[in-house]
């Protein structure tokens, strides 16, 4: 005959050992996630920084060079009108600029 104490207490341990190894496969999983989400997240960080670094770049070069152009898709939401007038604009301060240096020396 089963005695229902010890039946209780057989339960009770399988019961204890089920639930710990789904707690270690849960804390497995996290662990394993959060290690993936940070991994990915430092990548994602290096790729912003080398596009950054090379747009640093791409705007030093052409700082430095004096013949540098703008080009402007055909399906751009720019208004052209307002860019031409913004080009006008910063032509005549140039200008004024250029101007105010003759006229210091």
């Amino acid at each position: 005959m089963s005695n229902p104490l010890n039946e209780a207490f057989i339960f009770g341990k399988a019961f204890a050992e089920v639930v710990t190894e789904k707690v270690e496969d849960s804390l497995t999983n996290l662990l394993s996630d959060i290690g993936k989400f940070d991994a990915e997240t430092r990548e994602r960080l290096k790729e912003f920084a080398e596009e950054v670094k090379k747009r640093a770049e791409a705007t030093k070069q052409n700082s430095s060079n004096p013949n540098t152009t703008i080009t402007v898709e055909a399906n751009s939401s720019i208004d052209l009108q307002e860019l031409l007038d913004e080009l006008r604009a910063e032509i005549a301060r140039l200008k004024a600029e250029l101007n105010n240096y003759r006229q210091k020396q």
